[in-house]
């Protein structure tokens, strides 16, 4: 797959503005050729490096993370959830992206005690069945809300891996609709059955 190139669409569309006339109408027109840099037809459009776009990216999901978690807390003072906002960007597409939220221990349908993280990320996509997190990515939504189960990472890298044994891929949730997300964090994070209840009703 070819490495994408990304350029500044704000400097782009400056290029395009309607009212400047072309160099050579100008010179037919009045005699005259003019020197104004917004006239030369060299313009080059200016473009970011992959560093550049994932910095850019992260600043957007880290603002989105705060904000849900504010939100999320906010519900009710019996239903606390630890801050723990990071973020990732994709390696070969650093203008997509996923912020984890928070985590949490909780009893989850028949499953005793399930630990699981939640995150927002800036596409839609299934979750992967193997190393690969994220498959069938569908930038058509602009934003995808989901929790998953996780476990220690044993063979990984990583500290934490998803714990597919919960449900089969380890997925609990997963939604384009932020009142249907918290929703579902909220139940998640409920102490007893009565207060699921009152979310249930919300």
């Amino acid at each position: 797959m070819a490495k994408l190139r990304y350029f500044d669409a704000k400097e782009a569309s400056k290029l395009q503005e309607p009212q400047l006339i072309a160099a050579h109408s100008e010179f037919l027109r009045t005699g005259r050729i003019p020197r104004e840099r917004r006239h030369w037809l060299a313009e080059e459009k200016r473009y970011f490096s992959h560093d550049e776009v994932a910095a850019k990216t992260g600043r957007k999901l880290q603002v989105a993370g705060e904000k849900t978690h504010q939100h999320i807390n906010g519900f009710h003072h019996s239903i606390q959830f630890p801050k723990m906002i990071f973020h990732r960007t994709l390696e070969d597409s650093p203008h997509l992206g996923y912020c984890h939220v928070t985590a949490a221990r909780t009893k989850f349908a028949h499953y005793e005690e399930v630990s699981w993280a939640f995150y927002i990320s800036n596409f839609y996509s299934d979750i992967g069945e193997n190393d690969n997190f994220f498959e069938r990515i569908d930038v058509g939504y602009s934003r995808m809300y989901f929790a998953v189960a996780i476990k220690p990472g044993e063979n990984s890298a990583e500290k934490m891996t998803i714990d597919r044994s919960v449900r089969g891929n380890g997925l609990l949730f997963r939604t384009h609709d932020p009142q249907a997300a918290i929703r579902n964090i909220l139940l998640l994070g409920a102490r007893n059955e009565q207060l699921r209840e009152i979310i249930r009703q919300l």
